[in-house]
């Protein structure tokens, strides 16, 4: 263990380098960790639940190939189960990160392997989806940019690493970190999450395993216990789908709140490519009852803005009359049209 609950102090300094981490804490009191040896690491993974045997699967090798998938699939099923079960804690989190958006702050997601590639992913999905900063939502995943298509041996080893990341994108008290890990005691993450703390950002740890080190460090853990995987150990299966269902709630959730929606429709979606003006007008026809020539000429008036070209053709308004309309209700397109209907 990494000091165990004693995480729960506030941690203030970060030293010392690979596999090895020294928080001093509030109180005084000093917490280390050694080098752990071969035999010691193997006897802390066996204690995982994401690194147990699964009872279920112990002949899948013996299958053809639909019993092998049948199987995968049954394995799976038990997934949303497991996600809704933390739901409160999610809910939590979005409430953190709303607030932080609505600062002017930023959403970090930090991991390493699987769990660094799935936060990069969402995160890089939100510009297209939500129209937002590219930098709004960030993803680091340890060994860099290059660890996203190729293993970087040892880069998740080293705590200082995810402490100099945070300071590479000089973490703010006003931001969020999510750390991604699912055995809950990745180096990387562990001290991201210290130097987090230690800045007063909002810390979340996302793990598929009990009382682990990153949610004893983290002010919100969100734990989904989705049992040992089909292959022992092979944490990109159920454990992975897990973490990419939390991070869709959380991102789906959060930009709701802000007022990237208008029904169930993304409104500020960034029409960058034919498919997505394709949908633009589609948004726009739906919304409106308008014709797709119609929404076609709303867009470009409205520099594709497809929540002002909705509001223009709702209203009747002006372009400038409906931005500043817009900007009056906080970006939520069914407040700034209600306004105008009343």
């Amino acid at each position: 263990m990494f000091g165990g609950r004693a995480y729960r102090c506030q941690p203030l300094v970060l030293v010392n380098a690979w596999r090895r981490i020294t928080l001093l804490v509030a109180d005084g009191k000093k917490f280390e960790s050694r080098l752990m040896n071969e035999q010691e690491l193997m006897s802390e993974l066996e204690r995982l639940v994401s690194e147990d045997r699964n009872p279920r699967t112990m002949d899948i090798d013996l299958l053809p190939t639909i019993d092998i998938l049948r199987m995968i699939n049954d394995e799976d099923s038990g997934v949303p189960a497991a996600v809704e079960k933390v739901i409160p804690q999610i809910a939590a989190a979005v409430d953190r990160i709303v607030s932080a958006f609505q600062k002017g702050a930023r959403l970090v997601y930090m991991g390493a392997g699987t769990s660094g590639r799935l936060g990069v992913l969402d995160a890089s999905e939100c510009p297209p989806t939500f129209g937002v900063p590219e930098d709004m939502v960030l993803g680091l995943i340890a060994g860099g940019p290059k660890a996203l298509v190729r293993a970087v041996e040892g880069a998740e080893d080293d705590p200082q690493q995810g402490m100099k990341a945070l300071q590479g994108i000089k973490l703010t008290a006003d931001d969020v970190v999510v750390g991604i890990a699912v055995s809950g005691r990745t180096p990387y993450v562990i001290g991201g999450l210290t130097y987090a703390r230690q800045v007063g950002a909002t810390t979340v740890a996302l793990s598929c395993n009990p009382r682990s080190v990153i949610a004893d460090i983290a002010d919100i853990a969100i734990s989904p216990l989705v049992g040992p995987e089909v292959l022992a150990g092979s944490t990109r299966l159920k454990s992975g789908t897990a973490q990419k269902l939390v991070l869709n709630m959380l991102t789906t959730a959060s930009m709701i709140r802000i007022g990237k929606s208008y029904q169930n429709l993304m409104v500020d979606l960034n029409p960058s490519n034919k498919k997505l003006v394709a949908r633009a007008v589609g948004i726009v026809m739906q919304t409106t009852g308008c014709t797709a020539q119609q929404a076609r000429r709303a867009l470009d008036q409205t520099g594709k803005d497809v929540k002002l070209a909705i509001l223009v053709t709702i209203t009747g308004m002006g372009i400038e009359e409906a931005r500043k309309a817009l900007d009056n209700a906080g970006g939520f397109l069914r407040k700034a049209i209600g306004e105008k209907t009343a």
